[in-house]
């Protein structure tokens, strides 16, 4: 089963609400690839999972690996420990019943709609709905956010943490993105509320003709690049002189671009991912990004270049770059050898046809020449 539902999950509530139309067009999108940033959010939610579940010591968990990334002691002390001192605010006196990473969902009353909440907890005539957020980037503000009173109202209907809900008077929700704690009381008539709402929104989304509409939400929609919405507005502000914008209209522009330019990254974005598929995007092309020369061999270099540079022309706090040594060498009137550097690109740009630098080949074509090539020497 996946963790997240297609129609409308926690980190997708805010905007199903405010965007029906966004459910059916998400799903016509390809799949993102994973980020270093995703990547590691999970690796802290896996961990934070793992202690919390276990009598196993917190730093246990230093040296855990997801996807290649390792859990740190800087990474621990960074992210895990405030994440357990803010447990202790909400839980001083240690009486809260918890569980932990529970799918939650709404049954038959909204078949497809669930998602996976960090923690349920209960202290008294108060249940606790708390949300791990690890990211550096945004600050996520916790008073009537959609993510928490989805998982609010999804555990209320799911039998393993109805317990958490029966009889309360008062709904904590808790986002943990540390160094901050944000708490917001509410109440089970507030949740219902919203609950009353995803449900038309659900609805709404499965009607042919659903509506759209634009606002912060846009912000982490997957289908920006094919919005109709959005991609209107990019036609309108093209056809708009700027000399022609009054004050009033220049500030609704400024609210304006901030949406606009999400979606100019992430039509980029989505070209490039579909080139790297080895997918036609007409009138563009991947190419690769400017190289850096590198050290072959770096004790090699050292070697060689010892006998025309001094040990601090050498050295500052670790080998000096190739270019840095070539720019030396240049006041002695040496060429810096070249079978000691590589020049190697960090990767691939989009770029024009037009642009003169070679097209990058697709992952099966670069195997075809290879062996062509290795043919040619047999």
């Amino acid at each position: 089963m996946a963790d997240h539902s297609d129609i409308v999950g926690g980190s997708t509530a805010k905007r199903v609400i405010a965007c029906p139309g966004s459910v059916q067009l998400v799903r016509k999108m390809p799949a993102k690839p994973s980020s270093v940033y995703a990547d590691t959010g999970t690796l802290l939610h896996d961990a934070m999972a793992s202690i919390l579940s276990s009598d196993a010591l917190p730093t246990d968990v230093i040296g855990n690996e997801y996807q290649g990334i390792e859990l740190t002691q800087e990474l621990y002390d960074e992210k895990i420990v405030p994440a357990l001192a803010a447990l202790v605010e909400i839980d001083p006196e240690g009486v809260m019943d918890i569980g932990v990473e529970h799918m939650v969902g709404f049954g038959d009353a909204l078949p497809g709609v669930f998602g996976s909440a960090d923690v349920i907890g209960r202290i008294g005539n108060r249940a606790i709905v708390l949300d791990w957020k690890f990211g550096d980037g945004v600050v996520v503000e916790v008073e009537e956010n959609a993510q928490a009173l989805f998982y609010a109202a999804a555990a209320m209907r799911t039998p393993e943490t109805a317990w958490a809900f029966e009889g309360v008077t008062e709904i904590e929700c808790v986002i943990v993105q540390p160094p901050f704690v944000k708490r917001w009381v509410t109440t089970p008539a507030r949740v219902a509320k919203f609950e009353k709402q995803l449900f038309a929104a659900v609805k709404t989304a499965s009607r042919p003709e659903a509506p759209f509409a634009a606002g912060d939400h846009c912000r982490w929609c997957a289908a920006k690049p094919i919005c109709p919405i959005l991609s209107g507005g990019v036609m309108r502000a093209l056809q708009t002189s700027l000399k022609a914008l009054d004050a009033d209209n220049l500030a609704a522009a400024v609210r304006d671009a901030d949406v606009l330019e999400n979606w100019i990254k992430d039509v980029r974005a989505l070209a490039h991912q579909l080139l790297e598929q080895g997918l036609p995007v007409p009138g563009f092309k991947l190419v690769p990004k400017r190289a850096t020369r590198q050290w072959v061999d770096e004790d090699k270099a050292k070697d060689v270049l010892s006998d025309f540079l001094t040990p601090e022309e050498l050295m500052v706090t670790k080998l000096v770059s190739p270019a840095q040594a070539e720019k030396v060498l240049k006041k002695y009137k040496i060429d810096l050898p070249g079978n000691l550097v590589v020049a190697i690109s960090s990767g691939n740009t989009l770029a024009p046809e037009s642009d003169p630098r070679p097209s990058v080949m697709h992952g099966s074509l670069q195997l075809q020449a290879a062996l062509s090539n290795l043919k040619s020497l047999i």
